[in-house]
């Protein structure tokens, strides 16, 4: 069974913006090695950061996020899910990640999602642990 994934805004920016490790990540979807769920939520705060923070034009978020859905599936959240107290913009993500049936979040939230370490059987991981996993899986 392929790992089912949620990337974190902060992986869809390293990755979609600067490529490298977290972008190898997302590659893998492009290569049907895993599967990626997504929900609005994620993808509005993704396209807004792009923006707000990358001056990129509402047109160029809008084909980036375009990009991105041929290779995630899009869920549907509640917005009911309350986990992360100290952040509770991560709620989405877990939430996401639980309805999507996830088997890993990747992040590079050190303050709050990656000390967990999971929830609810879903493994929250780093961008480079996700890669050298799937990698010893391959090999």
């Amino acid at each position: 069974m392929r790992p089912i994934v949620v990337f974190d805004t902060n992986v869809l920016i390293s990755g979609m913006i600067w490529g490298g490790v977290p972008y190898d990540c997302i590659a893998l979807t492009h290569e049907n090695k895993v599967e990626a769920v997504t929900c609005s939520e994620i993808l509005d705060e993704f396209s807004e950061k792009l923006t707000t923070k990358f001056n990129a034009s509402p047109s160029r978020a809008a084909d980036i996020v375009a990009e991105l859905l041929n290779f995630h599936q899009l869920v549907k959240i509640t917005n009911k899910l309350k986990s992360v107290t100290a952040d509770p913009d991560d709620d989405k993500v877990i939430e996401c990640a639980i309805i999507g049936g996830a088997t890993h979040i990747v992040t590079g939230d050190k303050k709050h999602l990656l000390p967990l370490e999971s929830y609810q059987g879903v493994l929250i991981v780093k961008a480079a642990d996700l890669l050298v996993q799937f990698q010893e899986k391959i090999s």
